[in-house]
């Protein structure tokens, strides 16, 4: 049986929206095995500097990321799409086991094969060190927020 994963590409900006915010929401649940399902067996990354290729290596690449990042909530934003492509914007905050809070900004390229899996995924991140008082996430997107756009404003 062949795994598909709606909205399926060729996209259109409701079905982009759509595939965002349901990533989004999985990521938000710091589950590496239900993220990976998103993603085709064979599914190359390259996140920052690390290049992570197929299912398992996902579920390993994430385990220890949010052993790391506690507390992970995050936004994304749809910038872009084309029939088989998206690009998006994301920030995420999470601390360290030190209690250090972080902002994390990126940028995200996306392709889907016609199944609606993600085959590739190139993600470019950038942190920053914030104090708690300077939170803005808490946590994952109410109902009345999903799919909106956010705001990054220039720090």
């Amino acid at each position: 049986m062949t795994e598909a994963r709606p909205p399926f590409p060729p996209f259109d900006e409701v079905s982009a929206r759509q595939k965002v915010q349901a990533a989004e929401d999985a990521w938000n649940t710091c589950d590496p095995h239900r993220v990976s399902l998103a993603y085709t067996p064979d599914s190359v990354w390259r996140n920052r500097d690390t290049f992570v290729r197929g299912r398992e290596q996902i579920v390993e690449f994430l385990t220890a990321k949010w052993e790391r990042e506690l507390d992970y909530a995050l936004r994304k934003s749809l910038w872009s799409f084309t029939e088989h492509r998206i690009a998006v914007r994301f920030q995420y905050e999470c601390h360290d086991t030190t209690g250090q809070w972080w902002r994390s900004y990126g940028n995200e390229l996306w392709e889907f094969d016609d199944n609606g899996l993600m085959r590739r995924r190139e993600a470019s991140i950038n942190d920053l060190a914030i104090s708690a008082g300077a939170r803005r996430i808490f946590g994952p997107r109410a109902e009345l927020e999903r799919s909106a756009d956010f705001e990054i404003p220039l720090e």
